[in-house]
Order: C-alpha cells, then structure tokens, then sequence
C-alpha cells in the first residue's frame, strides 16, 4: 500500500456563504493524499498500474469550479469524486483552505480536512 500526495493545488474559486465571495472570488490550495496498491507499478514502471497524478488533478479542478457556501461540502465532493473514480484509491485525505478569508482579522487561511475511506 503506498500513499500519494499532491500538496498545494492553487485554485481560483467562488465559494463562500457571503454573496460577494461567491460573486468575485478567492484564492483556495487543496492538499490531498490518498492510499492506493502501487505494488505491479513499482515493478512494472507503467503508469498504466497506478493512478495518475494528472487524472486525480483534473478531477479535483472539476470539483473546485462548482461554487458551495462551505469548505466541508468542497472538501466531501473533492474526496467522493475521487474514490468514485479511482476505484484502486482505499482511502482519501482531503484539506481545502481559503485564503485571506474575509472575517475581520489578519490570518493566512482557514481550511477543512477531512478523511474518507470505502
């Protein structure tokens, strides 16, 4: 079993519980990682035996362009469009993190992790 990581995947999105967030938009990262069997790929050296890094990115830059009021109901549809998809995939970590969110207070980000798992 091997866990694989794409960390800090940049995205401009419109989610938000604010209509102006919706409206204009923000900067967001997602970190995920996700388990998988990668034992015929670490013989085989074929992509074809192991899930794309790629295929996983395009499924999550889907997910980031459908707008949603909160980074939970992100974060769940990032991960269960995943597992749909990669049915090799066991189990999933998923952070979504707003940046420069609006709440009146200097901070970096806010963010939602979540796991999931078959």
């Amino acid at each position: 079993m091997a866990l694989i990581a794409i960390n800090s995947m940049r995205f401009y999105a419109h989610h938000g519980c604010f209509d102006e967030e919706r409206r204009i938009g923000t900067h967001f990262t997602v970190d995920l990682s996700f388990e998988t069997n990668t034992s015929v790929a670490e013989v085989s050296d074929n992509i074809a035996d192991t899930v794309s890094y790629l295929d996983v990115y395009q499924v999550v830059r889907r997910e980031m362009l459908v707008p949603s009021h909160l980074l939970e109901h992100v974060a769940r549809r990032v991960g269960e469009a995943v597992l749909q998809e990669f049915p090799s995939v066991d189990s999933i970590n998923v952070k979504v993190c707003k940046l420069n969110p609006p709440l009146g207070g200097q901070m970096d980000s806010v963010s939602v992790s979540l796991h999931l798992a078959r």
